[in-house]
């Protein structure tokens, strides 16, 4: 289920927060997860993101899990909020869904968690290994 509507900034419990960052060509940013025991998706390509510390908002989280796991500072604006589907992990809530741009090359970005990060052009997105959700809000993104 989408809720079009920017998430609310009280954070409700268990939301995650998830940033689709796109470049001038409409390519997304993506990271490769680790597979290692206890993380959401392990092994999928997914956007950058975490979930809030106690007490911080949802635009507060997704700022600082994009500046630590990839050095980067960009505007970022309240997009959706997705449903996680995730059997693995169930329980873990919906995911806020930020939008923003950078230009630059993913190859240089400091790397802190996951494998590695990448642009991808949408045509390619249907061969990769993504979650459900993060499906979901590329496909509603692109019908923006």
């Amino acid at each position: 289920m989408t809720d079009t509507q920017p998430p609310a900034q009280a954070v409700a419990p268990r939301t995650g927060v998830s940033a689709l960052i796109t470049n001038r060509r409409g390519e997304y940013l993506l990271h490769l997860r680790d597979d290692i025991p206890g993380i959401c998706w392990p092994g999928y390509w997914a956007p950058v993101g975490g979930r809030p510390d106690p007490g911080e908002s949802l635009d507060a989280a997704i700022a600082r899990e994009l500046r630590e796991e990839t050095g980067l500072t960009v505007p970022l604006t309240a997009f959706t909020t997705v449903d996680q589907k995730n059997l693995e992990h169930p329980g873990k809530g919906p995911i806020a869904i930020y939008t923003g741009q950078w230009d630059g090359d993913a190859r240089s970005l400091p790397l802190t968690e996951g494998i590695m990060l990448h642009f991808f052009p949408t045509a390619v997105m249907p061969r990769l290994r993504l979650p459900p959700w993060c499906r979901e809000a590329i496909e509603l993104h692109q019908s923006q």
